[in-house]
């Protein structure tokens, strides 16, 4: 007999969607959390609506790994459909639950792996009074027996449904009747597994949240300032745009009971584009939610708002492309589209968070970015982070006041004494003032377009003119490689060999870096977190005879866009590249860095 990995294996769950397993799935997950083991979520499910296959792991892990496993030590297999394709993907040894009150499919094969049988369906038919429940509490059953399986103690499953429910008793009974039911027939039916164990750790989570990206990024915009939020639903953002309007009235409730946010459902994605151009160029701080086919159709209005200078938040949840691509699978396939999005010569600036933290943190300083810089501001999540929860670090608000940039107020105007020109550059960071309607000093008006223009907002078809206007955004894209957020310097060893990723890779190169390492094979690793590519990149891969870019996508974007950056250095860049639309593994990337 072997012994049990303790607090170090993955856990995949496979229902039918629709079926009403994600409560179920959230319970588990909460109550090892509570346990205070650290533990990430993947939720791999079907863009139908019901029906389809969807799987859910757990990964546990008592290092704080976060990434997602390709071995799967424990397989709850409540989807008769995809059992003899789901058996596969368990590691020799590994443990199979499934309900043998239900037919098992023809062809399955019960050779590899311990098999333990639980008769879920019979148990909510013997307990469960409604027809209509049944399926929905047929799975806590295994949720109750993995608990039994895995040493994980009844009270914890019962402070979550606490927690869970909080003033609806019947509802904590109703389920917690279910879960007892799988927890004590492994308990009278002697089951034992020697795979695995869940043992609590004392303070091992403690100060920190369980959330995911797409909420994190909502409470960003809140307190960075949102006041206008103009959105179309699509996957995998939508819930994006709804936390906001879920928390709006803790967070922006004014002394009079109003809400001090506008949140506008428009017709299309470009209208919503639109729109946050026009409550930017009105001094609003503004913001819209979308993925890669939202992003598409809003081409002309970030050309827009690039070109007449105009803040604007753009959170992009990125998931699977061209086309309709994947809507419920995870890429890094729009870093180009944002980076340079729109028609002409544009350069844009782009936010990369990694984790929830930094979700919430790079949200936040998009708005003084957008306002500093008066132009779109971008903020490259992905389905992965967007969508999936994990443990984190408590978000810290910032100290420093909101940053509005070159916002003249009417006081400013005047002092100019009618010298205002909206886009002058006046102290050589490309950067020019601005102003918002309403104000009343003369001269503060002026004729916000798209087509040419001359430093006063002037219109103008005059080929110096704007050629200059083109010059000068461009050296505002360098303005900007200075005031961006900094690479983070992960791991630095001195190594020959450096690893340079951003966003939802940061997680499995993190893991993967330290297994190179016990095999006495060092990689620095590099953390980007936003475009313009700063000095510090330049730097670190002049440091190194090879970097490895990892990333999400077919045609390696972000090592296109440093090819182009440093010439010189291209031939040191190997791309490492992800693209089935998974969460990649440590493993993976491993296996493409040998």
């Amino acid at each position: 007999m072997t012994e049990p990995a303790i607090n170090d294996f993955s856990i995949s769950i496979a229902t039918k969607n629709g079926s009403g397993s994600a409560a179920a799935n959230t319970i588990l997950y909460k109550s090892i959390f509570k346990m205070g083991i650290p533990c990430s979520s993947k939720n791999i499910f079907p863009s139908n609506i019901q029906g389809l296959p969807t799987w859910y792991q757990i990964r546990v892990s008592g290092e704080g790994y976060l990434a997602r496993s390709e071995v799967i030590d424990f397989a709850v297999m409540f989807n008769e459909e995809t059992i003899a394709r789901d058996v596969k993907a368990v590691r020799p040894g590994g443990v199979i639950l499934y309900d043998d009150s239900v037919p098992m499919p023809p062809g399955v094969s019960k050779d590899s792996g311990k098999w333990i049988g639980i008769p879920a369906w019979q148990l909510v038919k013997d307990h469960i009074a409604a027809p209509q429940l049944r399926e929905k509490q047929r799975n806590l059953i295994y949720v109750g027996a993995l608990a039994k399986l895995l040493g994980m103690p009844l009270d914890i499953l019962r402070q979550v449904l606490k927690d869970t429910f909080g003033r609806k008793p019947e509802a904590i009974e109703s389920n917690l009747l279910c879960i007892k039911l799988g927890y004590e027939h492994v308990d009278g039916a002697a089951l034992g597994q020697d795979a695995g164990r869940l043992q609590a750790i004392p303070g091992g989570t403690a100060g920190k949240i369980m959330t995911d990206g797409n909420t994190s990024c909502a409470l960003g915009a809140l307190f960075g300032g949102a006041t206008v939020v103009a959105w179309y639903p699509i996957t995998p953002s939508t819930s994006l745009a709804e936390e906001i309007m879920a928390r709006a009235p803790q967070f922006r409730t004014g002394p009079d009971g109003k809400l001090r946010i506008a949140v506008i459902q428009a017709e299309d994605e470009l209208a919503a584009a639109n729109m946050v151009l026009g409550a930017g160029f009105a001094g609003a701080r503004t913001m819209t939610a979308t993925s890669g086919p939202g992003l598409s159709l809003m081409q002309e209005a970030i050309g827009l708002g690039y070109f007449a200078e105009i803040p604007g938040v753009f959170v992009v949840v990125q998931r699977g492309g061209p086309a309709t691509g994947q809507p419920t699978r995870t890429q890094q396939a729009d870093i180009k589209l944002m980076h340079h999005g729109s028609h002409g010569d544009t350069r844009h600036v782009v936010l990369f968070p990694h984790d929830n933290a930094t979700a919430f943190e790079l949200t936040l300083r998009a708005f003084d970015l957008a306002d500093r810089l008066q132009t779109p501001v971008f903020v490259a999540s992905d389905l992965d982070i967007g969508m999936n929860m994990s443990n984190s670090t408590p978000f810290v608000y910032p100290e420093q006041p909101m940053d509005r940039g070159k916002l003249l107020d009417e006081a400013a105007v005047r002092a100019h004494a009618g010298k205002f020109r909206r886009y002058a550059d006046v102290d050589g960071d490309a950067i020019p003032q601005r102003t918002i309607p309403g104000n009343a000093a003369p001269g503060a008006a002026y004729f916000c377009r798209g087509s040419g223009h001359d430093e006063s907002a002037r219109y103008s078809e005059d080929a110096v003119v704007y050629k200059g206007t083109l010059d000068r955004l461009r050296r505002k894209y360098e303005t900007a490689r200075k005031v961006v957020p900094p690479p983070v310097l992960m791991n630095g060893n001195g190594s020959k060999e450096g690893l340079i990723t951003f966003g939802s890779t940061c997680e499995p190169a993190r893991e993967a870096v330290d297994r190179l390492a016990r095999r006495k094979r060092k990689l620095d690793h590099l953390l980007l977190r936003a475009l313009p590519l700063s000095a510090q990149v330049e730097d670190f891969i002049a440091k190194h005879e090879v970097v490895f870019v990892a990333e999400q996508n077919r045609d390696g974007q972000m090592a296109e866009i440093m090819r182009a950056e440093y010439p010189k250095l291209a031939p040191r860049l190997r791309s490492v590249l992800v693209y089935d639309g998974l969460p990649p593994t440590a493993t993976e990337l491993i296996r493409q860095m040998e």
